[in-house]
């Protein structure tokens, strides 16, 4: 866990997404008097002349310029006001800067149109809302375009996808920090769920099922009970009633991922959980998620993670 996680500046300009904006404040301005560790010092940036209009009419006043960006270890960009307008070249300048001294930048949604413009996602995998992620590849075409998850983390650079996405993506760069603990104390508060992993699908418009998941929602419960076994697909299938090839339909219609890449997530989601609040082993927590052995338990988090188990358990471990 981080004693100091430093500075986190929230870009204000002229035609604000103010719910994108609020995402930021919301998630790393709050006091936090729930936790007995220093939380984010915050500061709103403001990229044009005061008074700046924001969507709904409101105007916004910022007590700070771009000149104070030079200390903030982390800068947000919610949303852009256009993507056919190039961003100023004194606020692409600073966040090239920013970078350059190992500040992370996360964008929400059409806010990684700032990025690019910046020429900061170059050969680098990136994402943005799914209405914007075709442009973003026409525009940008050294840029790595997934149009499918709702954020990617690449160490410095956090995009992500449509408006509540962003949400997702700032619960991770908690974790990052604090762990998955604090970062699902702080969902809580936000009355919704844990941070969903950044693999997990944007939503897309598809026609609408002719009647309810409700059928796998008893799959899905059961196999979190037995994580610690080596399920299958075809155990999973046969627990719903279902063929295979139904069966994995059906799970990718309903939870936008297949059935193995949702076990990994839970498996995950587990282990990250025992290794912050446990004194367990990599082998008991190996057993416990359901891997063949502490090597595979090892190599897996460390993929899915970018720490191995123990350097997680040092960095956000409770004990």
């Amino acid at each position: 866990m981080l004693n100091d996680p430093g500075l986190v500046a929230v870009l204000a300009y002229d035609g604000l997404c103010t719910f994108e904006f609020g995402i930021a404040v919301e998630i790393f301005a709050l006091p936090r008097p729930e936790f007995e560790f220093a939380w984010y010092r915050h500061r709103i940036v403001a990229v044009d002349p005061a008074p700046m209009r924001a969507a709904g009419g409101m105007q916004v006043l910022a007590e700070f310029g771009m000149e104070s960006l030079i200390d903030a270890q982390t800068i947000i960009i919610p949303g852009w006001r256009s993507r056919d307008e190039r961003p100023p070249q004194a606020l692409l300048d600073t966040l090239i800067a920013a970078h350059q001294r190992g500040a992370r930048l996360l964008s929400i949604c059409s806010g990684v149109f700032v990025l690019a413009a910046a020429g900061l996602l170059d050969g680098k995998r990136a994402t943005t809302h799914w209405r914007y992620t075709d442009e973003l590849a026409q525009r940008y075409p050294c840029i790595e375009v997934d149009p499918g998850v709702l954020y990617v983390d690449s160490g410095q650079l956090i995009t992500s996808a449509g408006s509540a996405a962003g949400i997702d993506a700032c619960l991770h760069l908690v974790s990052r920090d604090f762990g998955t603990h604090v970062a699902n104390a702080v969902a809580r508060r936000l009355v919704m769920a844990p941070q969903r992993a950044g693999g997990q699908m944007q939503f897309i418009p598809a026609p609408v099922a002719q009647k309810p998941r409700d059928d796998l929602a008893s799959v899905l419960e059961w196999a979190t009970r037995h994580v610690d076994s080596l399920l299958t697909v075809k155990q999973m299938a046969a627990k719903a009633l279902m063929s295979e090839r139904t069966f994995l339909r059906r799970f990718s219609e309903a939870t936008g991922m297949a059935p193995k890449a949702w076990l990994l997530q839970v498996r995950m989601n587990l282990a990250r959980d025992l290794l912050e609040s446990s004194p367990l082993s990599n082998e008991q927590i190996a057993g416990r998620c359901g891997f063949a052995s502490a090597e595979s338990f090892r190599a897996a988090f460390r993929k899915a993670v970018g720490l191995a188990p123990m350097a997680y358990r040092a960095q956000f471990g409770r004990h």
